[in-house]
């Protein structure tokens, strides 16, 4: 007879299956619609699997920033590669949400109240993670200790591209004093020290080979994040045009405005002075 089944185990009783491994269980019945309306689940998934991507990012974001201040550089390039990539993924993944047509949000929109994206304590603690660093974006998240005190930790630790500076300055570059022993709760003001530092990298790439493939992953980074950020304004835009957020923020409006945030801005003035 025929093996069918190619040799693989059909009986799991006692056995850890696929489902358990992965907690598919718990994970699959974690979605509840609350409007009538077919497309809710749609809303509902891409949000979630969009947490579990960020949470990925967080892992590797916060892996990335101690092996740079150690000064092992290698292993933080793959972390910070497979960030950007993420971010890719979850560009594609606002593909899928603009299949949701105006009409058809406006059925759901009155069952998400006053619970907005904006929300979302992992999305800000990767901002905090890369710089863009805000007491007031905290403030949602004051009823619940313990994500409160989770952002509280990490804005008040030094960012990824804080790490990057000290590199630089344990390199051998002159960095001002107030630039590496700072309030880290505060976003960074641009440095002319730093910037400088950055060019002399870029004009030598065989001598600062670590430095140089650093500065270009902190790019791919930034670049990678401003795209995410931009399809999420125009899937907004299509689905809500300037209508008010749920969370009450002004909408299309807030996400152009954080748009002009740069996480790294020495990495990109200093296209300019090559």
């Amino acid at each position: 007879m025929t093996d069918m089944h190619n040799g693989a185990q059909l009986d799991f009783d006692g056995e850890m299956s696929y489902g358990d491994y992965l907690g598919l269980d718990t994970l699959l019945d974690a979605q509840h619609p609350l409007s009538p309306d077919h497309n809710e689940m749609l809303f509902i998934i891409q949000h979630q699997t969009s947490e579990l991507w960020m949470k990925l990012m967080l892992h590797e974001l916060y892996a990335a920033r101690a092996h740079i201040a150690q000064d092992d550089l290698s292993p933080a390039f793959k972390m910070m590669a497979r960030v950007a990539r993420i971010m890719a993924q979850l560009v594609h993944s606002w593909d899928v949400l603009a299949t949701l047509t105006p009409s058809e949000y406006s059925a759901i929109r009155p069952y998400l109240k006053q619970s907005s994206g904006f929300q979302s304590h992992q999305y800000r603690l990767i901002e905090f993670a890369l710089g863009n660093k805000s007491t007031v974006m905290m403030r949602p998240h004051r009823h619940k200790t313990a994500i409160h005190a989770e952002l509280e930790h990490e804005l008040h630790t030094p960012s990824l591209y804080d790490e990057a500076v000290c590199a630089l300055a344990r390199h051998g570059f002159e960095i001002a004093p107030d630039v590496l022993e700072r309030d880290w709760s505060q976003p960074r003001p641009y440095s002319a020290d730093v910037e400088a530092a950055w060019l002399a990298v870029y004009q030598q790439p065989n001598e600062q080979w670590e430095l140089y493939e650093l500065a270009e992953k902190l790019v791919d980074l930034e670049d990678s994040f401003r795209q995410w950020r931009f399809r999420h304004l125009t899937t907004v835009e299509r689905i809500i045009g300037f209508k008010r957020g749920t969370g009450g923020t002004s909408g299309a409006g807030y996400l152009k405005g954080v748009m002009d945030i740069q996480l790294f801005p020495e990495l990109w003035r200093v296209r300019t002075s090559l």
